[in-house]
């Protein structure tokens, strides 16, 4: 964050382009999972990995937290991919 002063005026620049997680904050955000893995590991009781990386077994309602900035990040990245109108064949 820079901040500017001159006379009469007082600038603030905020650089930063997305929060900061520590590692507890992932336990307050909801991750994306692959819908298979996800409900086995709610059958099974098993660990799960999200897209950004995070692996824990899944025990609470994702609804109750907001979406994780870098499991969001990933999946549009993902999704833009997809969106391109190829089948994946590349011949």
């Amino acid at each position: 964050m820079n901040i500017s002063m001159s006379p009469g005026a007082q600038t603030v620049e905020d650089a930063r382009t997305r929060p900061v997680t520590d590692d507890g904050d992932h336990e307050r955000l909801s991750h994306y999972v692959a819908k298979d893995k996800l409900t086995a590991a709610l059958v099974e009781g098993t660990p799960v990995v999200a897209l950004c990386g995070k692996v824990w077994v899944p025990t609470r309602d994702p609804q109750r937290f907001p979406v994780c900035p870098e499991c969001k990040e990933i999946w549009g990245g993902l999704r833009r991919d997809d969106s391109d109108g190829s089948d994946g064949d590349d011949s």
